[in-house]
């Protein structure tokens, strides 16, 4: 295989599969290819462990879990896995990467907007959500529910993982040069190590600018769309001011001020901000494929949903305050499908919203 620089499209994916790069010990559905990532499958067992860990460059996970393991959970039939405990949980698919290509992985969408960390976890690994070149082993998600408890069975996605050929990376000169020929952001873009981006506290209409986790609620089933309300498990948050003030520890779901969108040929991720600008933290694992937002792929600019957590300290949020930045890469090759109405994807054209778990408000 002979891929140009740039991250993996849904067709070069499938060429990996093809050829044993990802294997799986039930066969890939069609539908776990999106434009430029593949969704990662939950298998049959979660460990529950003492604390996070790392294997280290020097240990399997398997090694690992020998040491920390508390107790096995079948996921057969669904599991209950319990707000503020730690989980690993072996995946349905391994990889045997060819040399000079990496992979990284994030919650989807619906994962994050649920509070419920997920990272994935190699062999040897010494990072997070990062595998390295030319990786050959098992995969793993570690998963520590934060503000609910949540059914998880085998075969669910709850992680999605892209792949990358070469320095895909796109510098800041080359971010401004695509935004005069098609616009990323509504408005003049703020691009300093990518596309900054802003939160909105001054909604065109009314005061809901977004929600708070609710801290004793009864469990998502992962299995259930469109199902709970939101009023069970969510309290939402008005301001006519411009601010609000965050709560040590306390999660919350607001929304970007900008549109963004995502060209077909480039795709992007959630990075953080500099941690100077305030004691709170956005999620910042989320991939954008292709065609987020994109006006020819059914978009006008896409709204980002910011999945805020507070630090140490109370903090005033400002309406328009840079929160976060989109780090923008180069695809090695156009997707056969682009993100929006065609794949049925979830938060095409979306404002604030809850994960799709929820009844529409």
């Amino acid at each position: 295989m002979d891929f140009a620089t740039g991250v993996l499209a849904d067709h070069q994916i499938g060429q990996l599969i093809a050829s044993g790069a990802v294997t799986a010990t039930a066969p890939i559905a069609p539908g776990q290819i999106q434009p430029a990532s593949l969704d990662l499958r939950l298998g049959d067992v979660a460990y529950r462990v003492r604390a996070s860990f790392l294997a280290g460059a020097q240990r399997t996970v398997a090694q690992r879990l020998a040491d920390f393991t508390m107790h096995e959970v079948s996921l057969a039939g669904g599991a209950v896995l319990e707000k503020g405990c730690v989980y690993v949980v072996p995946l349905q698919e391994s990889l045997s990467l060819p040399a000079g290509m990496t992979a990284a992985a994030s919650a989807k969408s619906s994962i994050g907007r649920l509070d419920l960390l997920t990272r994935i976890i190699t062999d040897r690994g010494v990072a997070f959500d990062r595998v390295p070149a030319g990786y050959i082993g098992p995969l793993y998600v570690e998963i520590c529910p934060r503000s609910f408890s949540v059914v998880a069975q085998p075969g669910q996605m709850l992680n999605q993982i892209i792949f990358r050929q070469g320095q895909t990376l796109m510098s800041d000169a080359d971010l401004a040069a695509l935004h005069a020929v098609t616009p990323i952001v509504d408005g003049t873009p703020v691009i300093a190590d990518g596309l900054g981006f802003s939160v909105d506290l001054r909604p065109a209409t009314g005061t809901l600018i977004g929600y708070r986790a609710k801290p004793h609620t009864g469990v998502v089933d992962l299995a259930r769309l469109n199902h709970y309300a939101p009023s069970e498990y969510w309290e939402e948050v008005h301001t006519d001011t411009g601010w609000i003030i965050l709560d040590p520890g306390a999660f919350y779901i607001l929304v970007s001020r900008e549109q963004i969108a995502i060209p077909p040929m480039q795709a992007a991720e959630m990075a953080p901000y500099l941690a100077m600008v305030g004691e709170f933290r956005v999620h910042y694992a989320g991939f954008f494929d292709p065609g987020f937002g994109w006006a020819a792929a059914g978009g006008s600019g896409s709204r980002g949903v910011l999945e805020v957590r507070c630090h140490e300290a109370p903090f005033v949020l400002e309406h328009g305050q840079i929160v976060g930045r989109l780090v923008y890469e180069h695809m090695s090759s156009h997707p056969d499908a682009l993100y929006g109405s065609a794949i049925a994807s979830n938060y095409q054209g979306q404002g604030l919203k809850l994960s799709k778990h929820f009844k529409a408000v």
